[in-house]
């Protein structure tokens, strides 16, 4: 049983634009206490893989204009390894990891809420939790946005802000790369075998499925939060359990 009323780790993935970013910013204006009781978060920090993966696109640029060999991405910013994905989330976990070294009581305090996006493509999802730690496998829960393609696409379009492809709420990619990327996804088949766990590094990992065809992400406010709400809370019968 959960000593605490809150969460330690949610991991939330999802297609691109599919609202992941819109829901962190909803917590974020959210009072604590209110938090604590519709969502069970408290205090909470983000380890997303988006700025870590846009840190790596500005120096290969740098690098390129001080004439040196690009370290993970070609011009068009596409990966020189398939293995760089898998990279960003033994990043992600060495993050968490640190914050436990130098925080024991860290969760005493703070839940941790992990964020990436995949699709089939370079081994989806399936692969991306080959790469996560036992320790953070033991302690998550995972809310999985859902959305359709199409729906990832125009959202994506429509968040775009040229001025700043580095926000977290403004970055997009190009049509081209939303296809070959992200168009199929394997989130289906990896939760088709149980309704309510993922068994990841040997442990039984509660889910729950946050619909979201609808967008009441982008407009916030009162809808987001009920649905936000409702899924977490049937998320949390299942991990406060465990």
């Amino acid at each position: 049983m959960k000593s605490t009323n809150t969460f330690d780790i949610i991991l939330l993935i999802a297609r691109p634009a599919a609202g992941k970013s819109e829901i962190i910013d909803h917590l974020k204006h959210t009072e604590v206490d209110l938090r604590v009781q519709q969502y069970h978060i408290g205090e909470f920090e983000e380890i997303d893989d988006f700025p870590m993966l846009w840190t790596w696109f500005e120096e290969d640029d740098i690098l390129t204009k001080m004439g040196y060999p690009r370290l993970h991405s070609d011009e068009k910013r596409d990966f020189l390894g398939e293995h760089l994905w898998n990279v960003l989330i033994e990043r992600i976990c060495l993050e968490y990891h640190k914050k436990l070294r130098d925080e024991p009581d860290y969760h005493d305090r703070k839940t941790t809420i992990i964020e990436f996006a995949r699709g089939s493509a370079y081994g989806g999802f399936k692969q991306a939790f080959q790469h996560l730690s036992q320790e953070v496998a033991e302690k998550m829960a995972i809310l999985y946005l859902n959305v359709s393609w199409e729906e990832s696409l125009r959202k994506n379009r429509a968040r775009f802000n040229p001025d700043r492809p580095d926000s977290t709420l403004e970055h997009g990619l190009t049509d081209e790369k939303m296809e070959a990327l992200y168009r199929y996804g394997d989130w289906e088949e990896i939760s088709a075998a149980d309704p309510a766990f993922i068994e990841i590094q040997g442990v039984q990992v509660p889910y729950a499925v946050f619909e979201n065809e609808d967008d009441v992400t982008t407009g916030r406010g009162e809808p987001l939060a009920e649905r936000l709400e409702e899924t977490l809370g049937r998320l949390w019968v299942l991990y406060s359990d465990q």
